[in-house]
């Protein structure tokens, strides 16, 4: 655990790079760090986590492994942003963690003021993206949506537009690792912990080369977990919407009632019945499937399966634990 003599100076710096189909850009990419972060500090270790990649990033890190300074960890298949994320968290031994990704997109220039940050006694700063003008309306619209949801479903505050983009304190990176849960949403893994943090905004930057492997069903999927993982709104809400639906089907079975005394018991009603029957049956459904999506999360942290398995790991980082 650091203390504030030792973020001052002569400080170690684990920088963890979760890496997908970037092939392309991790030889030039890591270039680029280690020139910048050896400004910074020169007791560091550059961690790269190929999650499964499908190109011959397996190929590119090994060779980048024999350098000094860098561990590779190849998964045995791809598991997952959130897991390589976790993984770099793990396999981590600096006073300081810097989550970065390998795609140029989070700024370098902002590693020195992030870690004058640390140093002035922020124990996290995360970036925060001020202008999101280069995505498409959906993937905006989508992450204002979501953010609301998540505002009004919890009581951890989960900084709007701040992503994986973060420089930790020791002390954060090991309560980060004393969580158990295998669904894991790390934005409010972050917000969860607490300690003191700071945003610093910044502007994305256009890619190096090769797109984007994030789709809308991976957004969506993460949206589902963080949903869930933080915050109990979609069962509240549909037991607010199923206490509605009662009430009205109690007020709307008091006036057939009375309706039957005063005018008797004509023949019809085959319309009402079957939109009644339609409209219970579609929101029973829903329901379940609410309910289905808690379950399905428990039965995934109940099996205690492994987050991520490493099969290989390269280590030429001279870096003490």
């Amino acid at each position: 655990m650091t203390n504030n003599s030792s973020r001052l100076k002569n400080f170690s710096l684990s920088v963890v790079v979760p890496a997908y189909n970037e092939s392309t850009n991790l030889i030039k990419f890591v270039e680029a760090l280690r020139s910048t972060i050896t400004a910074i500090t020169s007791r560091y270790e550059i961690i790269i986590i190929n999650d499964g990649s499908r190109d011959n990033t397996d190929e590119v890190g090994m060779e980048l492994a024999k350098e000094s300074g860098i561990r590779y960890l190849a998964f045995s298949r791809n598991f997952g942003k959130e897991a390589a994320l976790s993984a770099g968290i793990d396999y981590s031994r600096g006073d300081a963690v810097l989550l970065i990704d390998a795609d140029f997109q989070h700024p370098m220039d902002k590693l020195s003021e992030m870690c004058a940050l640390w140093q002035s006694g922020y124990d996290m700063v995360y970036g925060v993206i001020v202008d999101r003008g280069n995505e498409s309306f959906l993937k905006r619209f989508g992450t204002r949506f979501f953010y609301s949801l998540m505002s009004a479903g919890t009581d951890v505050a989960i900084p709007q537009n701040a992503g994986d983009f973060r420089w930790l304190d020791r002390k954060v990176v090991e309560a980060l690792k004393t969580l158990p849960e295998r669904n894991r949403f790390m934005k409010g893994l972050y917000a969860w912990v607490g300690f003191k943090s700071v945003g610093l905004p910044f502007v994305p930057a256009d890619r190096f080369s090769g797109v984007s492997s994030f789709k809308i069903t991976s957004l969506i999927k993460l949206a589902l977990s963080g949903i869930t993982a933080f915050s109990t709104l979609p069962l509240r809400l549909w037991t607010f919407i199923g206490s509605f639906i009662s009430l009205v089907a109690i007020s709307y079975g008091i006036f057939v009632a009375f309706d039957t005394l005063i005018n008797g018991n004509p023949v019809g009603g085959w319309p009402t019945i079957t939109v009644a029957l339609m409209l219970f049956s579609g929101v029973q459904l829903l329901s379940i499937g609410i309910l289905g999506e808690y379950i399905g999360r428990i039965f995934d942290e109940v099996k205690q399966r492994p987050l991520y398995l490493v099969a290989k790991d390269n280590d030429n980082s001279s870096l003490d634990s």
